[in-house]
């Protein structure tokens, strides 16, 4: 049976984007439950030990320049947490800290399922437990690290995906492959070499010789720098131009194959370090996709163009070719998303106005075909 609450605004995910643009929504006057199958910050605080964000914090807000990693104009995790490159765990405390400073309305324990639109032009946020929501606008923020790609050749499930690792001092063995190097894979590598591995990246984009001036597309400075140092040890071997075909098992651990004809031994699981599916892939029906297999939204306001009334917020987001997959980059959409449901719904959205001059209100994407932003 329906149920006769229907809240103006259910925002899926508690991560930085569902809690950015619920506060967003808030300075506007409306009021956003928040939904997480866990906790807030989940997936930071499932990070392995060790992993930090890439991008720097810096206390510079009162300029304008506000903390790469903050998700409110007024907020700062350099400031709240002293750290340059915070851990997971601490980054979830700063998601905790907004949350508590913000007075958002958090349910967790909350698994959707799927956001089902009805002829009233409602939508069901169904839930594993029944406990479905209903609301006139769904954020859909629910990020991407909860989902890692898992497939992709023979062998991949006896893989363990980077994220999924507690410490890297416990992964078992002297010598470990690792499946992709972007950023995930040669943290991996770096921490894998400070304990004492030997390691083999294997990765036939070859990240680390790529540079590009969109940092979605390239190793970051902070990554750059960790791998020169783990390289010089001379425990660490890159491989570009080979795409692993199989893991299989061998004597005291697995044999990782390519298609050039190698074959590379790891004592423990290899590491897979080949992206996410993403938590699209659970509303898969609920958006469109491109030939390229990215989200189709609206440049307007990041709805849906399946379903009205549902947005999307987050890494996931891409425009004219640009990707923002930064907290800085998809924290910019937060005032977009927020004005149109605002709007919407009848309230003032001038209060949302102020966000514009902090980077937190881009609505002009005419330069995203020809810049970084």
């Amino acid at each position: 049976m329906r149920s006769p609450r229907v809240h103006d605004v259910v925002v899926v995910g508690a991560g930085p984007a569902g809690i950015g643009v619920a506060a967003a929504l808030g300075r506007a006057g409306v009021r956003a439950v928040l939904v997480d199958r866990y906790e807030v910050g989940a997936s930071f605080r499932r990070w392995p030990e060790g992993m930090r964000l890439i991008t720097p914090s810096f206390t510079s807000n009162q300029f304008h320049q506000v903390d790469l990693n903050a998700i409110t104009p007024e907020t700062s995790p350099a400031l709240s947490l002293t750290e340059e490159h915070p851990t997971g765990q601490q980054y979830a405390d700063y998601l905790g800290l907004v949350v508590e400073l913000e007075d958002l309305h958090v349910r967790t324990g909350v698994d959707v399922l799927d956001v089902e639109p009805y002829d009233d032009g409602t939508l069901g946020v169904l839930s594993a437990d029944g406990r479905d929501l209903y609301a006139r606008h769904v954020v859909w923020a629910a990020g991407e690290a909860q989902y890692p790609r898992t497939n992709g050749f023979r062998g991949a499930e006896r893989c363990v995906p980077t994220v999924q690792v507690p410490a890297w001092v416990d992964h078992p063995g002297e010598a470990a492959v690792v499946i992709g190097g972007y950023e995930s894979g040669i943290d991996a590598a770096v921490h894998l070499v400070e304990a004492g591995q030997r390691v083999t990246v294997v990765d036939p984009g070859e990240p680390w010789n790529v540079v590009d001036a969109d940092p979605s597309r390239t190793l970051s400075p902070y990554t750059r720098g960790r791998l020169r140092r783990a390289y010089a040890t001379g425990r660490l071997e890159l491989v570009g131009d080979a795409r692993v075909v199989e893991v299989a098992p061998e004597a005291c651990g697995f044999a990782v194959a390519t298609d050039a004809g190698e074959s590379f031994h790891s004592d423990g699981p290899p590491l897979l370090a080949t992206g996410f599916v993403g938590s699209l892939a659970v509303v898969r029906d609920r958006f469109a996709f491109d030939e390229h297999g990215r989200v189709e939204v609206t440049e307007s306001a990041d709805e849906s163009t399946v379903v009205d009334n549902l947005f999307l917020a987050g890494p996931a987001l891409a425009h004219r070719g640009a990707i923002f997959c930064f907290i800085y980059k998809f924290r910019q959409r937060f005032g977009v998303v927020a004005r149109e449901i605002t709007d919407r719904l009848g309230y003032d959205a001038a209060p949302l106005e102020d966000l514009r001059d902090h980077g937190f209100l881009l609505d002009d994407l005419s330069c995203c075909a020809d810049c970084a932003c």
